[in-house]
């Protein structure tokens, strides 16, 4: 494609060099420069990309796109010079691979909590009713069978694209992808054509990234400001910001709720360690996941289906057959069962809603004990450090026992972590908290202390299979430390 083809219906403050240059590769990495190559200088949080700029010409890079020209050009190099690379990237993707977005029924998932269950179960459902999708979440990006490691929520807007095509290639006609606040700050849905739009729910977090919650509220909010008229955006209206998503888009407006009057509504009826127990739109229905916010979860599944055409008997009855996505409430039992629950719970919000759900399931023994609820949590490193107290406080307000410990400290000190969190246990919870830094020996210390039929939350890590200090990402899975230690425990 020629350069001036790549920039088709796209602002441009300044060229030098031919336009008529052919361009068969973008990047945004030097490294991967070469001959035919559009090299995108991007500016990140931690490096900016004019900075490589000689080293991509280096590689033979054929054209740089840029927000500031270099002291001296390579007149050899077509220079195109834009405002925001990063808004620019995604559209000059989108024509460079040739809009597949606007081939395929792309559905955007965005909110604090509940992105990844949602688009999940939106993956599984549509191919249970038969159809070939693609998936792009923080767990995995999936092409129908084929699995393919996810490095953030929202890829950037070449990968994207890239992902897209051979989706279309593979047959897909639906995809299913979580949007987060900084996909939408940093342009990389850009170029992109959504079908649809889905609010969860907004509560504290990233912080740390967007600087008060009204920057974070307005970067969700504007991910539906850019959705086209032919979409659906489809809100939380339980939630008291799920309206203000709305109040900008062209797309048609949607809802879903289990309190109010809405487009889809729901009823809990009951709510038990195997399943919910729901009324959707009066039709009576048992799912296999479990708690509220599930219920919400599920609700805006069956909203969304329903909206894309689907028949609402067939969707309600292929949903009550499917399981929770990896690490979401995801139940491990051990021999004398102690029951333990493994949750990506990471904000304060979702760690409430998790041991608010855990403390409504819990039911007195035959001899008239009730379950104690042992808590394990920990908090990211390098992230919103201002909601590090207030989840120990809330794991030590639901929960009998209480263990802090390390969750992904990445390139933090861990016991400087623990002690913020350590600020937020009241007086009079300090005697039911421990604080073990290792999180597998804090995993093995939950063990040890339960009783049969406690049930022991691991929250923070889920369907993670790592964690990460100081730069290096170990092997480490909450499921396999705990399902160890309960083995240890049995052969004691």
């Amino acid at each position: 494609m020629q350069l001036k083809d790549l920039f088709y219906k796209i602002p441009l403050l300044a060229t030098s060099g031919s336009m008529n240059t052919e361009i068969t590769n973008l990047t945004m990495d030097s490294r991967k420069a070469g001959s035919g190559s559009l090299f995108i200088a991007v500016r990140g949080t931690i490096t900016d990309g004019h900075s490589f700029i000689d080293m991509a010409i280096r590689q033979g890079a054929a054209a740089i796109l840029c927000e500031e020209l270099p002291s001296e050009p390579d007149p050899s190099v077509a220079y195109v010079l834009v405002k925001d690379s990063s808004r620019t990237m995604g559209l000059a993707a989108a024509n460079f691979y040739e809009h597949p977005s606007q081939k395929l029924k792309l559905v955007g998932v965005t909110g604090t909590n509940g992105k990844t269950s949602v688009a999940t179960l939106l993956f599984r459902l549509f191919r249970a009713l038969g159809y070939r999708c693609g998936l792009l979440s923080t767990v995995q990006n999936q092409i129908d069978n084929e699995v393919i490691p996810a490095t953030h929520t929202t890829p950037d807007a070449i990968t994207t694209n890239q992902l897209l095509v051979k989706m279309r290639a593979h047959g897909c006609t639906h995809v299913f992808m979580e949007v987060s606040s900084h996909a939408v700050v940093q342009e990389r849905i850009a170029g992109l054509t959504f079908a649809g739009g889905i609010f969860t729910n907004i509560t504290h977090d990233h912080l740390d990234f967007h600087g008060t919650f009204d920057n974070y509220i307005r970067a969700k909010k504007g991910f539906f400001d850019q959705l086209p008229s032919s979409a659906f955006a489809l809100t939380n209206v339980d939630d008291k910001r799920g309206l203000v998503m709305l109040q900008n888009t062209a797309a048609r407006k949607e809802s879903y709720s289990l309190q109010t009057l809405a487009t889809f509504k729901g009823k809990v009826i009951a709510d038990s360690l195997f399943g919910l127990h729901m009324l959707v739109d009066d039709r009576e229905v048992w799912f296999k996941l479990i708690g509220r916010f599930n219920a919400y979860n599920l609700l805006s599944v069956y909203g969304t289906a329903v909206l894309l055409g689907e028949e609402p008997t067939d969707v309600l009855t292929l949903l009550s057959g499917i399981t929770p996505p990896p690490g979401r409430f995801e139940q491990v039992v051990s021999g004398d069962n102690i029951v333990g629950i493994v949750d990506y719970a990471h904000t304060p919000d979702a760690l409430q809603n998790v041991l608010e759900t855990i403390n409504g399931l819990r039911h007195t023994d035959e001899q008239g004990r009730l379950p104690q609820i042992i808590t394990l949590v920990g908090c990211g490193g390098n992230r919103d450090a201002t909601k590090r107290p207030i989840m120990a406080g809330i794991a030590c307000k639901f929960s009998n026992q209480v263990i802090l410990t390390s969750d992904n400290p990445r390139n933090e000190d861990p016991m400087a972590i623990l002690e913020q969190m350590q600020a937020g246990v009241p007086p009079v919870d300090v005697k039911k908290t421990q604080t073990i830094e290792d999180r597998h020996e804090a995993i093995r210390k939950a063990v040890s202390i339960a009783h049969p039929y406690d049930i022991i939350l691991v929250a923070g890590k889920g369907h993670e299979t790592y964690q990460e200090i100081k730069g290096v990402k170990h092997d480490f899975d909450d499921r396999a430390v705990l399902r160890e230690a309960f083995l240890e425990r049995g052969n004691q």
